[in-house]
């Protein structure tokens, strides 16, 4: 299906007509637009995954579920056109860049799907009702591109687990798959709003990377010296309101004394609140 530029539609109509066409494995990749290099990486992954033959779909669409009050829909970045060539490049086949009202018709929806306690946890307790707009959508999604794969970026991490426990407990025939996250090359995890960010806050928002990194590095010596390593590079950010700085299971239960872990930790660098995470093995 694959020839030049991708075909794009705007309507579940086209939509479907155009995806109506595929006979092979389907890949989608969800985005809200701006897309950077971590976004190119999920493309990449789907592309790799479903090969020559298969079909890879972007999904371009800023869902005004997830913003609450006093959040950044209004000057959340659109770059449709950059976006398409980025998208070509990458030779992906299907770009969805639906308008609202395509995606809500009926206004907001009335039944949305609960993200159950952990979707006030970390990034819930700090956005209420994000993570009901984030499964929502990606639900609608999900059932309007009826991928073989989807792909979510582990930069993300809270959304990620959150959308495999809606996959696995509603019994979506999807197979969700987590891609790295990708960063600059002194560490700041790529995300669409670094944007907004000025020389200095920029600077500053590496305190984030930083204090993940010496989380890593103290992990041989235990779980209270993970945490006590991060929050000594953290007392340093005096630019940085720290929201959280946690150490989970990888579902994001309590961590464990030993094995495998997740480090997160998020905070407000100027105008920016940016999220980051990393692995973590305890002896």
């Amino acid at each position: 299906m694959r020839s030049g530029s991708p075909a794009v539609a705007h309507t579940r109509a086209e939509l479907a007509d155009t995806l109506g066409r595929a006979e092979a494995e389907t890949a989608v990749v969800m985005t809200m637009g701006a897309l950077h290099d971590g976004h190119v990486a999920l493309i990449r992954a789907a592309k790799e995954k479903v090969g020559t033959e298969g079909v890879v779909t972007v999904t371009i669409f800023v869902n005004p579920l997830q913003f609450g009050a006093g959040e950044d829909l209004d000057r959340y970045p659109r770059t449709l056109d950059t976006d398409l060539e980025v998208c070509a490049a990458e030779g992906v086949d299907v770009v969805f860049a639906p308008e609202q009202d395509e995606i809500y018709p009926r206004g907001g929806p009335v039944v949305r799907i609960d993200p159950g306690k952990l979707g006030a946890e970390l990034e819930g307790a700090v956005r209420p009702g994000h993570f009901a707009g984030v499964l929502t959508v990606v639900a609608k999604l999900l059932n309007l591109t009826v991928p073989t794969y989807a792909f979510f970026g582990e930069k993300d991490y809270q959304q990620l687990v959150l959308i495999r426990r809606m996959v696995q407990d509603l019994e979506m025939p999807f197979e969700i798959i987590g891609v790295p996250t990708v960063r600059e090359p002194d560490g700041l995890a790529l995300s669409s709003r670094n944007r907004y960010l000025s020389p200095s806050a920029r600077s500053a928002a590496l305190v984030l990377s930083r204090a993940l990194n010496a989380g890593v590095e103290a992990a041989p010596r235990g779980m209270p010296s993970v945490l006590a390593a991060g929050r000594t590079v953290l007392e340093t950010a005096h630019d940085v309101r720290i929201d959280y700085f946690v150490l989970r299971d990888p579902d994001l239960r309590p961590a464990r004394t030993s094995g495998a872990a997740r480090l997160l930790v998020a905070g407000r660098v100027g105008s920016a609140r940016l999220i980051d995470n990393v692995a973590v093995t305890l002896p």
